[in-house]
């Protein structure tokens, strides 16, 4: 049995439909909140629900009685944790939001996996936690203590947390830091899907800074894939980690951190031009001023992701946004 977590998400979303279609049990956790369009989640799960082995639970994870009940009916073998109040800016002006998902809520998560001995707790992380760092590519081997947004700082705190369960109770956790991801069912707040509404209505598009910030997008498909292959391999202590030369990415613990990223980095501006191109339609840009949260530059080095699961996400952006373009286009009916 595996719980997934963010099920009407994004991501989480992707990952439920693929063990679905691989003849698995799923139990799938949403508190469907209104960060953004609720009736986006809501479609994607009722595509969940048409699917035999699928259970929902709608709750919100920041409950300890609510996120309780949801381990005592699931009883997991294995958590893949993607639910979060995600958003880099808007944990600027709603902090509190990210206290009681990303923190209190990954607590229950521990405490749930902890109670019934869950043979493996996957987790989304996230690549701003490298923040101020600008040694590139990132990898997981860094030190990550600058992060430049509340959001950031919650996911490090995540990693941090994970690692006290792995050490204190041998419970496996493997993080999992995903690069920009882009698809299909997307998230209406992240570039691509704004970018997309904006060209078609032919109102303009907001560019942070002058259009040359650089980001590693990474398709859903791959994330999916490489979630996957992560899952099944529980974390295991590292036979050579060494508390005088501690390495972040593992530990003599049950715990293990890797990025998912497409190992290249774009700037935005090539993104417009590969949507203007699937779409047939010129974008009207608005530049306005860069944000203090936003990390100028990402891209992943995934060597570890290659070497203990034989896959590296590869997917070129200009397929990626051809199929989110298709994916647009049927599900507003333009």
């Amino acid at each position: 049995m595996i719980l997934v977590t963010g099920a009407a998400g994004f991501v989480g979303y992707h990952v439920c439909a693929r063990l679905l279609r691989e003849g698995q049990q799923v139990h799938g956790v949403d508190s469907l909140n209104t960060y953004y369009d609720v009736s986006l989640k809501e479609a994607r799960n009722a595509r969940l629900l048409q699917q035999p082995g699928y259970t929902f639970h709608a709750a919100d994870l920041a409950s300890p009685a609510a996120a309780a009940a949801v381990f005592a009916a699931a009883r997991p073998q294995r958590v893949i944790h993607l639910a979060a109040q995600a958003g880099v800016r808007h944990s600027i002006s709603h902090p509190r939001a990210y206290l009681d998902s990303n923190l209190t809520g990954f607590l229950n998560v521990l405490e749930g996996c902890r109670t019934l001995h869950v043979d493996h707790l996957v987790y989304a992380s996230s690549s701003s936690v490298y923040g101020l760092n600008s040694a590139l590519p990132f990898s997981a081997h860094q030190a990550t203590e600058h992060p430049v947004s509340f959001y950031a700082a919650t996911k490090k705190a995540n990693e941090l947390m994970a690692h006290s369960y792995s050490h204190l109770y041998a419970l496996p956790t493997t993080g999992l830091r995903l690069f920009t991801v882009y698809g299909p069912w997307g998230r209406p707040d992240m570039a691509l899907f704004a970018f997309t509404k904006a060209i078609l209505a032919g109102t303009p598009i907001e560019i942070y800074g002058d259009g040359r910030m650089r980001r590693d997008y990474t398709f859903v498909d791959d994330v999916v894939e490489a979630i996957l292959r992560v899952a099944r391999q529980p974390a295991a202590a590292d036979p050579a980690w060494r508390p005088d030369r501690p390495d972040p990415a593992s530990s003599s613990a049950p715990y293990r951190l890797f990025n998912i990223g497409n190992r290249s980095t774009i700037e935005v501006s090539r993104l417009i031009e590969v949507l203007e191109e699937c779409l047939g339609r010129r974008a009207v840009r608005r530049f306005v001023a860069a944000q203090a949260c936003e990390v100028q530059a990402a891209v992943a080095d995934t060597q570890d992701l290659e070497q203990h699961f034989g896959f590296t996400p590869a997917t070129p952006l200009e397929a990626g946004v051809k199929q989110f373009v298709a994916w647009y286009r049927e599900y507003y009916g333009l």
